[in-house]
């Protein structure tokens, strides 16, 4: 049940950024003012909608899970620090506040991101699947080495070294050699 709940907690954090990088790549202009009034270089608004929205769904989709955790904790903190600095505001107190609860969520994405239903864990868990399966075909190829080479010094100690193009072996498991004439085909 704790790993649904982690999902759904994760996939949640990531709609937020999603929203919210849709919204700014479909209004640039009235971010870009935003952006402006704070005192930053104009032209943030694009990149900074297409981060949101690309970190959004490799975070929902668990795709490089600690990664994009920590760098949207990060985005998130300079968005905190630029934007909501005004703390006697109490609209900028509570959106602060926001941000920082969304930080909270993401060091804990951060903290258990190897959790199931995620590509990060269902790539790690095939590793070990093939790793796992590489071994046990060396050891079955060892295994046939072995024998194989236990059955050439049987027939070698037991065996009449054959001359001709004949061919001694014990057709019918009874004991006793019949001679074939050796194929070709």
């Amino acid at each position: 049940m704790s790993t649904i709940a982690a999902v759904l907690g994760r996939i949640l954090i990531a709609v937020i950024f999603i929203v919210s990088g849709a919204g700014k790549l479909m209004n640039p202009a009235m971010f870009e003012t935003m952006i402006t009034g704070v005192g930053l270089p104009s032209g943030l608004a694009i990149p900074a909608g297409a981060f949101e929205v690309l970190a959004g769904l490799a975070l929902a989709l668990g795709l490089m899970t600690r990664l994009t955790a920590l760098l949207l904790f990060g985005f998130t903190a300079l968005a905190t620090l630029f934007f909501h600095r005004d703390i006697t505001d109490p609209m900028q107190q509570v959106l602060a506040l926001k941000n920082l609860a969304i930080m909270g969520g993401l060091l804990l994405v951060f903290a258990h991101s190897q959790m199931w239903w995620s590509w990060d864990r269902m790539r790690t868990a095939r590793k070990g699947e093939v790793a796992t399966l590489e071994a046990q075909q060396r050891a079955h190829e060892a295994e046939l080495r072995a024998a194989r080479a236990e059955g050439r010094a049987e027939v070698a100690q037991t065996a009449p070294v054959a001359t001709t193009d004949r061919v001694v072996t014990d057709v019918d498991g009874d004991g006793v050699p019949e001679v074939r004439k050796r194929r070709w085909w």
